[in-house]
């Protein structure tokens, strides 16, 4: 499988990615840090999405039903040199189904997320799993 993503910079503006059907605007310049988001939060939305991807996926092979799970990632930003290290997850799976075996989600999404594998390689990622009932907030 082979993934192509084509970027482009305006000078002392802005940048996008061109992804399939998707465009997404991100800041490089110290004017946009506050509205648009950085490469390293596009680095962690992309493990985000993995695991996220890997939730939907197992949900049919471990059978279980979800109306929609919420993802947040922090991560420490090291200077010399500088690199993400200790990400940190909470993911919250809301569902009526109190019986999901957690674990073995997971286990699952760590051993299977490509994105996941990836980083892990490069640093560590802590996380945890936890099921919501009643009204999902997102």
């Amino acid at each position: 499988m082979q993934y192509s993503v084509t970027a482009t910079s305006t000078s002392k503006l802005k940048a996008t990615v061109d992804i399939k059907q998707t465009t997404i605007v991100f800041g490089i310049t110290p004017a946009t840090s506050e509205t648009l988001a950085n490469p390293a939060e596009l680095f962690l939305s992309s493990l985000a999405a993995c695991i996220l991807k890997n939730v939907e996926r197992f949900s049919e092979f471990m059978n279980f039903e979800y109306t929609n799970a919420v993802i947040t990632l922090s991560a420490t930003r090291l200077e010399k040199p500088p690199r993400m290290d200790d990400i940190n997850y909470i993911l919250h799976i809301h569902s009526t189904d109190q019986h999901i075996n957690l674990s073995l989600l997971k286990k699952n999404i760590e051993k299977y997320g490509t994105i996941y594998n990836t980083v892990m390689k490069s640093c560590d990622i802590n996380g945890t799993i936890e099921i919501k009932t009643g009204q999902p907030n997102t």
